[in-house]
Protein backbone atom coordinates (compact mmCIF):
# COMPACT_ATOMS: atom_id res chain seq x y z
CA UNK A 1 0.00 0.00 0.00
CA UNK A 2 1.38 3.45 -0.96
CA UNK A 3 1.92 6.24 1.51
CA UNK A 4 -0.61 8.51 -0.25
CA UNK A 5 -3.28 5.74 0.08
CA UNK A 6 -2.38 5.21 3.72
CA UNK A 7 -2.82 8.91 4.57
CA UNK A 8 -6.29 10.00 5.57
CA UNK A 9 -8.21 12.25 3.18
CA UNK A 10 -7.50 15.51 5.01
CA UNK A 11 -3.77 14.78 5.00
CA UNK A 12 -3.82 14.07 1.26
CA UNK A 13 -5.63 17.33 0.57
CA UNK A 14 -3.07 19.23 2.64
CA UNK A 15 -0.30 17.62 0.66
CA UNK A 16 -1.84 18.73 -2.65
CA UNK A 17 -2.40 22.23 -1.31
CA UNK A 18 1.23 22.47 -0.25
CA UNK A 19 2.36 21.27 -3.67
CA UNK A 20 0.17 23.86 -5.41
CA UNK A 21 1.47 26.60 -3.10
CA UNK A 22 5.05 25.59 -3.89
CA UNK A 23 4.35 25.69 -7.63
CA UNK A 24 2.77 29.14 -7.32
CA UNK A 25 5.82 30.35 -5.37
CA UNK A 26 8.16 29.04 -8.06
CA UNK A 27 6.06 30.65 -10.81
CA UNK A 28 6.11 33.99 -9.01
CA UNK A 29 9.87 33.77 -8.59
CA UNK A 30 10.27 32.90 -12.27
CA UNK A 31 7.97 35.78 -13.28
CA UNK A 32 10.09 38.19 -11.24
CA UNK A 33 13.30 37.00 -12.91
CA UNK A 34 11.76 36.76 -16.41
CA UNK A 35 12.47 40.42 -17.38
CA UNK A 36 16.12 39.99 -16.44
CA UNK A 37 16.35 36.74 -18.39
CA UNK A 38 14.78 38.37 -21.45
CA UNK A 39 17.15 41.33 -21.13
CA UNK A 40 20.19 39.05 -20.92
CA UNK A 41 18.94 37.01 -23.86
CA UNK A 42 18.38 40.09 -26.03
CA UNK A 43 21.56 41.99 -25.12
CA UNK A 44 24.08 39.23 -24.41
CA UNK A 45 23.26 35.78 -25.73
CA UNK A 46 21.69 36.80 -29.05
CA UNK A 47 24.60 39.12 -30.04
CA UNK A 48 27.11 36.40 -29.15
CA UNK A 49 25.18 33.87 -31.23
CA UNK A 50 25.06 36.34 -34.13
CA UNK A 51 28.80 36.94 -33.76
CA UNK A 52 29.61 33.23 -33.91
CA UNK A 53 27.23 32.74 -36.83
CA UNK A 54 28.77 35.60 -38.82
CA UNK A 55 32.26 34.23 -38.19
CA UNK A 56 31.45 31.14 -40.27
CA UNK A 57 28.89 32.63 -42.66
CA UNK A 58 29.92 33.21 -46.26
CA UNK A 59 26.81 34.25 -48.21
CA UNK A 60 28.18 36.73 -50.75
CA UNK A 61 29.38 34.35 -53.48
CA UNK A 62 26.64 31.76 -52.90
CA UNK A 63 23.91 34.42 -53.19
CA UNK A 64 25.38 36.35 -56.10
CA UNK A 65 26.75 33.53 -58.28
CA UNK A 66 24.58 30.42 -57.80
CA UNK A 67 24.80 29.31 -61.46
CA UNK A 68 28.55 29.84 -61.52
CA UNK A 69 29.08 27.80 -58.35
CA UNK A 70 27.00 24.97 -59.83
CA UNK A 71 29.01 25.09 -63.08
CA UNK A 72 32.29 24.85 -61.15
CA UNK A 73 31.31 21.83 -59.03
CA UNK A 74 33.10 19.30 -61.22
CA UNK A 75 36.09 21.52 -61.99
CA UNK A 76 39.52 20.24 -60.89
CA UNK A 77 40.59 23.80 -59.86
CA UNK A 78 43.81 23.49 -61.83
CA UNK A 79 43.04 24.25 -65.47
CA UNK A 80 40.83 27.03 -66.76
CA UNK A 81 37.15 26.32 -66.00
CA UNK A 82 34.72 25.08 -68.65
CA UNK A 83 33.06 27.57 -70.99
CA UNK A 84 29.72 26.97 -69.19
CA UNK A 85 31.16 28.73 -66.15
CA UNK A 86 31.78 31.89 -68.22
CA UNK A 87 28.21 31.88 -69.45
CA UNK A 88 26.97 31.28 -65.90
CA UNK A 89 28.92 34.18 -64.41
CA UNK A 90 27.49 36.57 -67.02
CA UNK A 91 23.93 35.39 -66.23
CA UNK A 92 24.55 35.73 -62.48
CA UNK A 93 25.99 39.22 -62.79
CA UNK A 94 23.12 40.31 -65.01
CA UNK A 95 20.62 38.97 -62.45
CA UNK A 96 22.03 41.03 -59.57
CA UNK A 97 19.46 43.57 -58.32
CA UNK A 98 21.85 46.53 -58.13
CA UNK A 99 25.49 47.54 -57.92
CA UNK A 100 25.54 47.15 -54.12
CA UNK A 101 25.25 43.37 -54.51
CA UNK A 102 28.02 43.38 -57.09
CA UNK A 103 30.16 45.47 -54.73
CA UNK A 104 29.63 43.01 -51.86
CA UNK A 105 30.63 40.13 -54.16
CA UNK A 106 33.68 42.02 -55.41
CA UNK A 107 34.85 42.87 -51.86
CA UNK A 108 34.50 39.26 -50.74
CA UNK A 109 36.52 37.89 -53.65
CA UNK A 110 39.09 40.68 -53.35
CA UNK A 111 39.80 39.61 -49.76
CA UNK A 112 40.94 36.26 -51.16
CA UNK A 113 42.79 37.47 -54.26
CA UNK A 114 43.79 41.09 -54.90
CA UNK A 115 42.42 42.49 -58.12
CA UNK A 116 39.13 40.59 -58.02
CA UNK A 117 37.21 43.75 -57.18
CA UNK A 118 38.12 45.55 -60.41
CA UNK A 119 37.64 42.32 -62.35
CA UNK A 120 34.07 41.75 -61.12
CA UNK A 121 32.99 45.38 -61.24
CA UNK A 122 34.44 45.80 -64.74
CA UNK A 123 32.40 42.88 -66.02
CA UNK A 124 29.27 44.08 -64.22
CA UNK A 125 29.48 47.57 -65.69
CA UNK A 126 30.13 46.22 -69.20
CA UNK A 127 26.91 44.19 -69.30
CA UNK A 128 25.33 43.26 -71.60
CA UNK A 129 28.08 41.84 -73.80
CA UNK A 130 27.19 41.29 -77.45
CA UNK A 131 27.97 37.85 -78.78
CA UNK A 132 27.91 36.13 -75.38
CA UNK A 133 24.81 34.04 -76.00
CA UNK A 134 26.78 30.79 -76.23
CA UNK A 135 29.27 29.45 -73.64
CA UNK A 136 32.15 29.82 -76.08
CA UNK A 137 31.08 33.34 -76.95
CA UNK A 138 30.75 34.27 -73.26
CA UNK A 139 34.27 33.01 -72.60
CA UNK A 140 35.72 34.90 -75.55
CA UNK A 141 33.97 38.14 -74.60
CA UNK A 142 35.02 38.00 -70.93
CA UNK A 143 38.66 37.25 -71.78
CA UNK A 144 38.60 40.03 -74.35
CA UNK A 145 37.16 42.41 -71.76
CA UNK A 146 39.81 41.49 -69.18
CA UNK A 147 42.48 38.83 -69.81
CA UNK A 148 42.45 37.93 -66.11
CA UNK A 149 39.20 36.03 -66.68
CA UNK A 150 41.38 33.42 -68.38
CA UNK A 151 43.50 32.93 -65.23
CA UNK A 152 42.55 30.12 -62.88
CA UNK A 153 43.30 31.85 -59.49
CA UNK A 154 40.24 34.11 -59.81
CA UNK A 155 38.02 31.14 -60.60
CA UNK A 156 39.59 29.22 -57.72
CA UNK A 157 38.50 32.03 -55.38
CA UNK A 158 34.93 31.74 -56.67
CA UNK A 159 34.89 27.95 -56.31
CA UNK A 160 36.45 28.05 -52.83
CA UNK A 161 33.86 30.51 -51.57
CA UNK A 162 30.87 28.88 -53.20
CA UNK A 163 29.67 27.34 -49.94
CA UNK A 164 27.41 29.41 -47.67
CA UNK A 165 29.45 28.36 -44.63
CA UNK A 166 33.21 28.58 -44.35
CA UNK A 167 36.02 28.31 -41.82
CA UNK A 168 38.21 30.76 -43.75
CA UNK A 169 37.69 33.67 -41.37
CA UNK A 170 38.49 31.61 -38.29
CA UNK A 171 41.51 30.08 -40.04
CA UNK A 172 42.75 33.54 -41.04
CA UNK A 173 42.49 34.73 -37.43
CA UNK A 174 44.91 31.91 -36.56
CA UNK A 175 47.27 32.69 -39.49
CA UNK A 176 46.00 29.69 -41.44
CA UNK A 177 44.30 29.44 -44.81
CA UNK A 178 42.98 26.99 -47.38
CA UNK A 179 44.86 26.52 -50.62
CA UNK A 180 43.24 26.20 -54.04
CA UNK A 181 42.38 22.54 -53.39
CA UNK A 182 40.87 23.21 -49.95
CA UNK A 183 43.74 21.89 -47.81
CA UNK A 184 44.61 23.89 -44.67
CA UNK A 185 48.09 25.41 -44.60
CA UNK A 186 49.99 28.14 -42.76
CA UNK A 187 50.08 31.57 -44.31
CA UNK A 188 53.35 32.88 -45.75
CA UNK A 189 55.69 34.44 -43.23
CA UNK A 190 55.01 37.99 -44.37
CA UNK A 191 51.24 37.49 -43.94
CA UNK A 192 51.24 36.01 -40.43
CA UNK A 193 50.00 39.01 -38.49
CA UNK A 194 47.27 37.87 -36.12
CA UNK A 195 49.50 35.60 -34.08
CA UNK A 196 51.76 38.55 -33.30
CA UNK A 197 48.77 40.79 -32.61
CA UNK A 198 47.27 38.22 -30.23
CA UNK A 199 50.62 37.80 -28.46
CA UNK A 200 50.89 41.60 -28.20
CA UNK A 201 47.37 41.80 -26.77
CA UNK A 202 48.14 39.16 -24.16
CA UNK A 203 51.50 40.76 -23.36
CA UNK A 204 50.06 44.24 -22.77
CA UNK A 205 47.20 42.77 -20.73
CA UNK A 206 49.64 40.76 -18.59
CA UNK A 207 51.79 43.83 -17.90
CA UNK A 208 48.72 45.91 -17.00
CA UNK A 209 47.45 43.13 -14.72
CA UNK A 210 50.81 42.83 -12.97
CA UNK A 211 51.06 46.58 -12.36
CA UNK A 212 47.48 46.70 -11.09
CA UNK A 213 48.33 43.92 -8.63
CA UNK A 214 51.57 45.58 -7.50
CA UNK A 215 49.83 48.92 -6.95
CA UNK A 216 46.46 47.63 -5.81
CA UNK A 217 47.52 45.04 -3.21
CA UNK A 218 49.17 47.48 -0.76
CA UNK A 219 46.34 49.98 -1.20
CA UNK A 220 43.65 47.34 -0.63
CA UNK A 221 45.52 46.11 2.48
CA UNK A 222 45.76 49.64 3.82
CA UNK A 223 42.04 50.21 3.25
CA UNK A 224 41.20 46.93 4.98
CA UNK A 225 43.01 47.87 8.22
CA UNK A 226 41.79 51.48 8.41
CA UNK A 227 38.78 52.49 10.52
CA UNK A 228 35.49 52.28 8.65
CA UNK A 229 35.00 56.06 8.25
CA UNK A 230 38.46 56.67 6.79
CA UNK A 231 38.25 53.57 4.60
CA UNK A 232 34.93 54.76 3.15
CA UNK A 233 36.35 58.18 2.28
CA UNK A 234 39.38 56.67 0.56
CA UNK A 235 37.21 54.10 -1.20
CA UNK A 236 35.27 56.97 -2.77
CA UNK A 237 38.55 58.26 -4.21
CA UNK A 238 39.29 54.78 -5.57
CA UNK A 239 35.88 54.69 -7.26
CA UNK A 240 36.18 58.15 -8.86
CA UNK A 241 37.40 56.65 -12.20
CA UNK A 242 34.07 54.77 -12.45
CA UNK A 243 32.26 58.11 -12.57
CA UNK A 244 34.37 59.59 -15.35
CA UNK A 245 34.20 58.77 -19.05
CA UNK A 246 37.08 56.76 -20.48
CA UNK A 247 37.52 59.35 -23.23
CA UNK A 248 37.87 62.09 -20.62
CA UNK A 249 40.47 60.11 -18.70
CA UNK A 250 42.43 59.30 -21.85
CA UNK A 251 42.35 62.97 -22.88
CA UNK A 252 43.62 63.91 -19.42
CA UNK A 253 46.52 61.48 -19.78
CA UNK A 254 47.37 63.00 -23.17
CA UNK A 255 47.69 66.37 -21.44
CA UNK A 256 49.73 64.91 -18.58
CA UNK A 257 52.11 62.77 -20.64
CA UNK A 258 52.93 65.05 -23.57
CA UNK A 259 56.43 66.50 -23.90
CA UNK A 260 55.41 69.76 -22.23
CA UNK A 261 52.96 68.12 -19.85
CA UNK A 262 52.87 67.97 -16.09
CA UNK A 263 54.72 64.67 -15.77
CA UNK A 264 57.74 65.72 -17.85
CA UNK A 265 57.66 69.18 -16.28
CA UNK A 266 57.74 67.75 -12.76
CA UNK A 267 60.58 65.34 -13.59
CA UNK A 268 62.63 68.13 -15.14
CA UNK A 269 61.96 70.44 -12.21
CA UNK A 270 63.17 67.83 -9.74
CA UNK A 271 66.22 67.19 -11.90
CA UNK A 272 65.57 63.53 -12.67
CA UNK A 273 65.66 64.11 -16.44
CA UNK A 274 67.23 66.74 -18.70
CA UNK A 275 65.09 66.16 -21.79
CA UNK A 276 61.36 65.35 -21.93
CA UNK A 277 60.59 61.65 -22.07
CA UNK A 278 58.54 60.21 -24.93
CA UNK A 279 55.50 59.00 -23.00
CA UNK A 280 52.85 59.34 -25.70
CA UNK A 281 52.10 57.15 -28.72
CA UNK A 282 54.08 54.23 -27.34
CA UNK A 283 53.64 51.28 -24.98
CA UNK A 284 54.45 53.33 -21.87
CA UNK A 285 51.50 55.68 -22.28
CA UNK A 286 49.13 52.79 -23.05
CA UNK A 287 50.15 50.87 -19.92
CA UNK A 288 49.97 53.92 -17.65
CA UNK A 289 46.47 54.88 -18.79
CA UNK A 290 45.13 51.32 -18.71
CA UNK A 291 46.52 50.74 -15.21
CA UNK A 292 44.85 53.93 -14.01
CA UNK A 293 41.51 52.93 -15.52
CA UNK A 294 41.55 49.29 -14.39
CA UNK A 295 43.09 49.68 -10.94
CA UNK A 296 39.70 49.77 -9.14
CA UNK A 297 38.81 46.39 -10.65
CA UNK A 298 41.82 44.95 -8.82
CA UNK A 299 41.32 46.81 -5.55
CA UNK A 300 37.67 45.92 -4.99
CA UNK A 301 38.03 42.07 -5.06
CA UNK A 302 41.17 42.30 -2.93
CA UNK A 303 39.49 44.59 -0.41
CA UNK A 304 36.44 42.33 -0.07
CA UNK A 305 38.63 39.29 0.62
CA UNK A 306 41.02 41.12 2.96
CA UNK A 307 38.14 42.37 5.11
CA UNK A 308 37.18 38.77 5.77
CA UNK A 309 40.68 37.70 6.89
CA UNK A 310 40.88 37.79 10.73
CA UNK A 311 43.80 40.03 11.83
CA UNK A 312 44.42 37.69 14.75
CA UNK A 313 46.11 35.18 12.43
CA UNK A 314 48.90 37.58 11.60
CA UNK A 315 49.33 38.65 15.22
CA UNK A 316 49.42 35.02 16.31
CA UNK A 317 52.18 34.23 13.83
CA UNK A 318 54.23 37.19 15.05
CA UNK A 319 53.68 36.24 18.69
CA UNK A 320 54.98 32.75 17.94
CA UNK A 321 58.30 34.19 16.79
CA UNK A 322 57.84 34.72 13.06
CA UNK A 323 59.29 37.98 11.66
CA UNK A 324 56.46 40.32 10.60
CA UNK A 325 57.39 40.31 6.90
CA UNK A 326 57.66 36.52 6.73
CA UNK A 327 54.42 36.16 8.67
CA UNK A 328 52.70 38.50 6.22
CA UNK A 329 53.77 36.53 3.14
CA UNK A 330 53.31 33.06 4.65
CA UNK A 331 50.16 33.58 6.70
CA UNK A 332 48.26 36.57 5.36
CA UNK A 333 48.95 36.55 1.61
CA UNK A 334 47.83 32.91 1.02
CA UNK A 335 44.44 33.77 2.51
CA UNK A 336 44.00 36.52 -0.11
CA UNK A 337 44.65 34.25 -3.10
CA UNK A 338 40.93 34.21 -4.08
CA UNK A 339 40.95 38.02 -4.25
CA UNK A 340 44.21 38.02 -6.22
CA UNK A 341 42.82 35.48 -8.68
CA UNK A 342 39.48 37.25 -9.11
CA UNK A 343 41.07 40.69 -9.50
CA UNK A 344 43.74 39.47 -11.92
CA UNK A 345 41.18 37.59 -14.01
CA UNK A 346 38.85 40.59 -14.12
CA UNK A 347 41.59 43.05 -15.08
CA UNK A 348 43.12 40.71 -17.67
CA UNK A 349 39.79 39.97 -19.36
CA UNK A 350 38.92 43.67 -19.49
CA UNK A 351 42.39 44.48 -20.83
CA UNK A 352 42.34 42.11 -23.79
CA UNK A 353 39.23 43.83 -25.13
CA UNK A 354 40.53 47.42 -24.83
CA UNK A 355 40.31 49.61 -27.91
CA UNK A 356 40.03 53.34 -27.13
CA UNK A 357 43.09 53.72 -24.91
CA UNK A 358 45.63 52.00 -27.22
CA UNK A 359 44.09 53.72 -30.26
CA UNK A 360 44.56 57.21 -28.76
CA UNK A 361 47.73 56.76 -26.72
CA UNK A 362 49.60 54.01 -28.58
CA UNK A 363 51.58 53.79 -31.76
CA UNK A 364 51.24 51.43 -34.69
CA UNK A 365 52.95 48.61 -32.76
CA UNK A 366 50.76 49.06 -29.67
CA UNK A 367 47.34 48.32 -31.14
CA UNK A 368 45.53 45.36 -29.66
CA UNK A 369 43.21 42.84 -31.29
CA UNK A 370 40.08 44.93 -30.67
CA UNK A 371 41.54 47.71 -32.85
CA UNK A 372 41.48 45.38 -35.84
CA UNK A 373 37.95 44.25 -35.01
CA UNK A 374 36.89 47.90 -35.21
CA UNK A 375 38.88 48.42 -38.41
CA UNK A 376 37.29 45.46 -40.19
CA UNK A 377 33.87 46.65 -39.02
CA UNK A 378 34.09 50.37 -39.82
CA UNK A 379 36.76 50.73 -42.51
CA UNK A 380 37.13 47.49 -44.47
CA UNK A 381 33.48 46.43 -43.97
CA UNK A 382 34.61 42.81 -43.58
CA UNK A 383 32.08 41.54 -41.07
CA UNK A 384 33.25 37.96 -41.26
CA UNK A 385 36.82 38.79 -40.29
CA UNK A 386 35.66 41.14 -37.52
CA UNK A 387 33.38 38.42 -36.13
CA UNK A 388 36.18 35.83 -36.31
CA UNK A 389 38.55 38.05 -34.32
CA UNK A 390 35.77 38.75 -31.83
CA UNK A 391 35.17 35.01 -31.50
CA UNK A 392 38.91 34.58 -30.85
CA UNK A 393 38.71 37.07 -27.98
CA UNK A 394 35.62 35.32 -26.64
CA UNK A 395 37.38 31.94 -26.76
CA UNK A 396 40.41 33.37 -24.94
CA UNK A 397 38.12 34.78 -22.24
CA UNK A 398 36.33 31.46 -21.77
CA UNK A 399 39.63 29.58 -21.59
CA UNK A 400 40.97 31.98 -18.96
CA UNK A 401 37.78 31.65 -16.92
CA UNK A 402 37.95 27.86 -17.17
CA UNK A 403 41.57 27.84 -15.99
CA UNK A 404 40.66 30.12 -13.09
CA UNK A 405 37.77 27.86 -12.03
CA UNK A 406 40.00 24.80 -12.09
CA UNK A 407 42.68 26.52 -10.04
CA UNK A 408 40.14 27.71 -7.47
CA UNK A 409 38.57 24.25 -7.28
CA UNK A 410 41.99 22.66 -6.78
CA UNK A 411 42.81 25.12 -3.99
CA UNK A 412 39.48 24.43 -2.28
CA UNK A 413 40.02 20.69 -2.48
CA UNK A 414 43.50 21.02 -1.00
CA UNK A 415 42.18 23.33 1.70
Amino acid sequence: MSLAAALPAPAGDLRRQLARAERRRQLRAFALTLPLLVFLLATFLVPIAALLKRAVENPEVANALPRTVAALEGWNRQDTPPAEAYAAVLKDLAALPDSADAGALARRLNSDIPGARSLVMGAYRALPLDGSDTPAGAKAKLVELDPRWGESPYWQAIAKNGSRWTADYLLASLDLRRDATGAVERMPEDQRVYGRILARTFGISAVVTLWCLVLGYPLAYWLSILPARQANVLMILVLVPFWTSILVRVAAWIVLLQSGGLVNGALQTVGIIDQPLQLLFNRVGVVIAMVHILLPFMILPLYSVMKSVPPTYLRAAVSLGSPPLIAFFRVYVPQTYPGIGAGALLVFILSIGYYVTPALLGGADDQMLSYYVARYTNVDVNWGMAAALGALLLAATLVLYGVYRRVVKAELSLG
